[in-house]
């Protein structure tokens, strides 16, 4: 097999990974209102879906970077995939106890194995191929995660937002028997699409295992640095910051556009689902514009026009009123799109040895989408009003922004002094 031919085939197999731990994250926005209705949780307590979920990326990325700088990437990706499917399998006792925090450890389970999967698959396409094409190469794998975010909301709509859900105070009014039953039938509305991605996930484990994969190398002399001797570029440090706070902000979005749908656009939830299936079309239609655009548009410039057309849509989504606030939310995921491979790309340029470890500091700031939820949902609690929270989100742009923009800087003055 020539050398081409095996870097085709590991794109192809990496690339699919992507789209499946894009499909199991775009099932909260469904799991997040599903949950809060049949336990009747809070705004802030229905975000801890998605801190049980980062904050595993924060605790998890740095032994996942040591897995793979001992063992290689393609045992970091067995190990990931092996505890996806357990973290799947694991909602069916969390379903039959009717147990909120044991939903939670099954996410956070899960999210164990996504965190080693993205420590692995972000950098390994990056050092697969022409390096000048690093960027856009990471840009159409995420493409997929893309796609993933279009399925996966009308899917898991389908199966587990089927019926209009009881309101607070029905609920409420029922008998202790009653509310019993009714929670019991809810909560095992989400077993069924999670034991079939438990299976498809270990079958794709299985052509993992029997495949073989080009690995990337270390020299003795590198490995023996410190772990955080990534550190030592600037690009990796400000790729963390803008990282944490880029993934809040996504997070914020997706997981809450069909509370917020039903809450400020007055949308039932039956129909507000499509909105979030519509939002990860826009989405993944960002990556595959977002990746032809960067061949006549640099990759930072891009990423700054994209950041501030998200500022702007934000103060719609904040001050504006009815349906218009959706599509602002819709067009938000759009420009979201290119961020976090770009930011990645960014920030593990040029780095050589230090690329497995500046990965996984780099996916440890992931943890932006465990603090910054609950920080709109405390807002929007404390307020009484939804959109208020997004003034969090509105920051989080800012920060992407100037982050764009001191790349943009860089890449000129380079340019100039090649000149």
């Amino acid at each position: 097999m020539s050398q081409q031919k095996k870097y085709t085939l590991a794109i192809i197999l990496i690339t699919s990974l992507f789209f499946f731990w894009g499909f199991i994250h775009n099932l909260d926005p469904i799991l997040i209102p599903h949950l809060r209705n049949a336990f009747s949780l809070t705004t802030l307590q229905a975000s801890l879906v998605d801190s049980s979920v980062f904050i595993a990326y924060f605790l998890l990325a740095i032994p996942a970077g040591l897995i793979m700088k001992k063992y290689g990437y393609k045992t970091g990706i067995l190990i990931g995939l092996v505890l996806f499917a357990i973290g799947c399998f694991l909602f069916v006792p969390a379903a039959n106890t009717i147990s909120y925090p044991f939903f939670l450890g099954a996410l956070f389970i899960v999210a164990c194995g996504l965190t080693i999967l993205e420590t692995a698959a972000n950098p390994y396409i990056t050092v697969l191929g022409d390096p000048s094409k690093a960027t856009q190469r990471l840009n159409f794998a995420q493409s997929f995660n893309g796609l993933a975010a279009f399925i996966a909301p009308i899917i898991g709509g389908k199966y587990i937002l089927a019926e209009e859900p009881l309101s607070t105070d029905k609920i409420a009014a029922l008998s202790e028997q009653a509310k019993i039953a009714y929670i019991q039938a809810e909560t095992s509305a989400v077993k069924g699409p999670y034991v079939i991605l438990g299976i498809i996930i270990l079958i794709v484990a299985c052509v993992f295992f029997f495949t073989r994969l080009p690995d990337i190398k270390d020299d003795e002399t590198d490995q023996k640095k410190g772990f955080f001797h990534a550190l030592r570029h600037k690009n990796v440090r400000s790729a963390v910051i803008a990282q944490f706070f880029y993934v809040g902000a996504q997070v914020s979005v997706l997981s809450f556009i069909v509370m917020y749908a039903t809450e400020i656009a007055d949308v039932t939830p039956s129909s507000a689902k499509y909105y979030a299936g519509v939002a990860g079309l826009a989405f993944m239609i960002g990556r595959f514009v977002g990746t032809f655009l960067m061949r006549y548009i640099s990759p930072a410039k891009l990423l700054s026009i994209f950041a501030a057309s998200a500022i702007l849509l934000t103060v719609v989504v904040i001050f504006g009123s009815g349906v218009l606030t959706l599509y602002a939310m819709i067009g938000i995921a759009f420009f979201m799109s290119i961020m976090f491979p770009t930011i990645f790309a960014f920030g593990v340029e040029g780095i050589g040895a230090d690329t497995k470890s500046a990965s996984s500091l780099i996916i440890m700031s992931i943890v932006g989408g465990a603090i910054i939820p609950p920080v709109l949902g405390l807002i929007s609690d404390i307020t009484g009003n939804l959109q208020f929270g997004y003034y969090v989100v509105l920051i989080c742009f800012v920060v992407v922004l100037l982050f764009a923009l001191r790349n943009k800087q860089i890449k000129v003055e380079v340019k100039d002094i090649a000149h």
